[in-house]
């Protein structure tokens, strides 16, 4: 019996859609690059600037029905992003906004996977690092895979000059590179049910 197609929405702020990479591959399309599927999979990356995940939840379900089937082996990245933090949401909206996405997802048969969010400003580090701790709370009491690109990125030299480079407050190349190597090694074939050879 042949695999069935895999169709994967990924749902973020303009994080997800590699902002700021002159290659314009971003995170999900160097991890897409490095995925072997048996067919050729469906990848929608469906990005709304300035995201909060008030505005995820409010959103997502309708975006990636339009584009799931049925007869595939449809899958879910909920890629957040730091604009929970700029607009002054409490870490415990975050967390209910999220468990509300993957329950919602879990009770649709839809697998789940989260990216966390990277490192942003300085000042923002201390609130992003409470808030992804808590994205990789919930995720964990869901049995949902998290990847966490907040913690090994913090302190991480390449990851701070490319943000200084870019001066925007977003990666570049390296940094996106840095990005995808966390998401490969961080439960990404197995999640897909896929050989680890091509991590």
């Amino acid at each position: 019996m042949a695999e069935r197609e895999v169709r994967i929405c990924v749902v973020g702020d303009e994080l997800s859609t590699g902002v700021g990479d002159a290659r314009a591959l971003g995170w999900v399309g160097r991890v897409m690059a490095r995925t072997r599927f048996e067919r050729p999979a469906m990848v929608f990356t469906l990005a709304v600037p300035g995201e909060t995940t008030t505005g995820l939840g409010a959103r997502w379900e309708a975006e990636a029905a339009a584009r799931f089937d049925p007869e595939c082996d449809n899958r879910l990245v909920v890629a957040l992003g730091r604009h929970d933090v700029a607009t002054g949401h409490s870490v415990a909206r975050s967390r209910l906004n999220l468990a509300n996405v993957l329950d919602v997802a879990d009770s649709s048969r839809i697998p789940a996977l989260v990216v966390g969010p990277p490192p942003g400003r300085p000042e923002d580090g201390p609130r992003l690092a409470e808030l992804s701790a808590a994205f990789a709370d919930v995720a964990s009491r869901r049995r949902v895979p998290y990847v966490d690109t907040y913690t090994p990125l913090a302190q991480h030299e390449q990851w701070l000059a490319d943000l200084a480079q870019n001066g925007s407050g977003y990666p570049g190349q390296a940094g996106y590179g840095l990005m995808a190597w966390l998401v490969l090694h961080t439960g990404w074939h197995h999640w897909l049910g896929l050989p680890d050879d091509a991590a």
